[in-house]
């Protein structure tokens, strides 16, 4: 587990190192365009969220629960998101395609984060949302022959493994305070969610997936593989740190 201020120190150095070429041109056939554009730029209007409200839900926490620097890392957290689709949004004007102004499964997550103060429930949603974007990267980054979108997916890759861990430790500090009904019922709910979201983002992405070499069985599997590593890191530090509690002296 780590501490909010080192969370702070990770984005920061990790926000100042340029990992994609731009000097390389881009190279993507019109075929390899036709499977992934319209992800591409689906999810590139995803990653240019302000995250006003998720800033929002961090700075109630953090003040509820005495932890000031919290709302910092997030913040750091969502700069790193932002990058993503700057990114993003520069290689789809390289290759002389327009950014997408509206999507409808950005529209419905929006809609529904406005109205979303709970931390618990951001948390849960970004580790569901994060997990599929390291699938859908690879899948995009294996989808063309282009080595600059495979530099920029690569990028978002390795950022997003950090992204998960950062919200799975968070997870767990909100977990441990629940009672043992109260962790039963979330379990629920998160399944719930979990199992919503990931069908929404096949039905509106599978074709770029496929292209990618992600048939919907391999998504299912890899999600599934995610979301219950996600939840068994919850359960065992709980545990271990119950044991800590009542260890002998």
């Amino acid at each position: 587990m780590h501490s909010s201020i080192y969370w702070q120190n990770h984005f920061n150095q990790n926000l100042s190192i340029q990992r994609v070429d731009w000097s390389t041109n881009p190279a993507i056939t019109p075929a390899e365009k036709t499977n992934i554009l319209y992800s591409l730029k689906a999810w590139q209007l995803g990653e240019t969220s302000d995250g006003k409200h998720l800033l929002a839900a961090a700075k109630k926490y953090a003040k509820r629960n005495n932890e000031p620097a919290y709302p910092k890392a997030v913040k750091l957290f969502i700069k790193e998101e932002q990058k993503h689709g700057s990114n993003l949004g520069r290689y789809i004007d390289a290759i002389g395609e327009q950014r997408t102004k509206k999507d409808w499964g950005d529209t419905l997550f929006r809609k529904i984060r406005y109205f979303n103060t709970s931390m618990e429930l951001w948390t849960i949603a970004v580790i569901i949302v994060e997990s599929a974007a390291q699938i859908f990267y690879q899948a995009l980054h294996d989808a063309t022959n282009c080595p600059l979108l495979k530099s920029i997916c690569t990028d978002i890759i390795i950022d997003e493994a950090h992204h998960i861990k950062f919200q799975n430790e968070r997870l767990n500090k909100i977990f441990q305070k629940k009672s043992v009904y109260n962790k039963a019922f979330s379990i629920g709910w998160y399944g719930l969610l979990f199992f919503g979201t990931i069908h929404a983002i096949w039905f509106g992405h599978n074709k770029a997936f496929k292209a990618g070499g992600i048939d919907k069985k391999e998504f299912m599997r890899q999600m599934y593989f995610k979301f219950f590593n996600s939840m068994k890191f919850s359960h065992s530090v709980a545990l271990s740190n119950k044991k800590k509690q009542f260890a002998p002296l």
